[in-house]
């Protein structure tokens, strides 16, 4: 086990079976102790045992993020259980809304934003007095298609609700630094989990082609020569919540196996 987030307490939004997961697993896998919100209580009590099965290192608690009041629910039971809030990672988002301007429904939209930008800076807010007495971090993850959007599937409502989180960051690195509160956004492209797999095997169904063939079309624009994981991304944000980041904030870190470069 490594030490790189001994002793330190980090909240996860959105654990289910993803990346969400993969971030908690990474945080107890480092020393940490990990706290975990999601609107599904049965995939945190599941993430949770398998994670850290003697529950010494894991608490959890249902929580949909665009409801202040749960929000502040999760970060309480962080401080009741280990006393402490060192770093909050914002993995829960609505990823599912697909379209672009011409059939949006803006209905639908404000409430994407309510999630992935509103619902992020509201379990930022929840986690302050905490963070402020430890020094913490916060760790936005958005998406790649806010900066480029992709060819394959439009997802405007996403990538402007994470684009927004992206330059709120900006702001929220200023106005925390004070208190020695890193603000930071990892930008993942595609990465390979459970969207992504059944991206390819839908595609790969609907034209009758091999899941290899599909997925050779996506790793064919990296310059690795394979998709990012989630697991890598997870090891991204675990980074930005370390102590081995201390002077990073207000920074946007693509992890896409290098098909955009900036």
């Amino acid at each position: 086990m490594s030490s790189l987030l001994a002793g330190k307490t980090v909240v996860v939004s959105g654990v289910g079976a993803g990346l969400g997961h993969q971030v908690a697993a990474a945080v107890v896998r480092d020393g940490g102790n990990a706290v975990l919100g999601a609107r599904t209580e049965a995939n945190l009590a599941k993430s949770a045992s398998d994670i850290d099965p003697d529950g010494a290192h894991t608490a959890y608690r249902a929580t949909d993020i665009t409801d202040e009041r749960q929000c502040a629910a999760l970060a309480e039971l962080a401080v009741e259980r280990f006393g402490r809030i060192d770093a909050v990672v914002h993995v829960a988002a609505w990823d599912s809304y697909f379209g672009g301007i011409e059939d949006a429904d803006f209905t639908t939209w404000q409430s994407v934003i309510d999630v992935n930008l509103l619902g992020s800076l509201r379990m930022t807010r929840a986690c302050l007095p905490a963070l402020k007495g430890c020094g913490g971090s916060v760790v936005f993850i958005g998406t790649q298609s806010s900066v480029a959007a992709p060819s394959q599937v439009r997802q405007a409502a996403y990538a402007a609700s994470k684009g927004a989180l992206t330059s709120a960051m900006y702001s929220l690195a200023r106005e925390l630094g004070p208190y020695r509160i890193r603000v930071n956004t990892v930008l993942p492209g595609w990465m390979w989990g459970p969207p992504v797999q059944a991206y390819v095997q839908f595609t790969a169904h609907t034209e009758g082609a091999e899941e290899a063939d599909v997925l050779k079309r996506l790793t064919d624009r990296m310059a690795l020569p394979d998709l990012a994981t989630d697991g890598d991304v997870a090891d991204a944000a675990v980074f930005l919540a370390s102590d081995r980041a201390r002077s990073i904030t207000g920074q946007s870190l693509l992890v896409n196996a290098g098909e955009l470069m900036r």
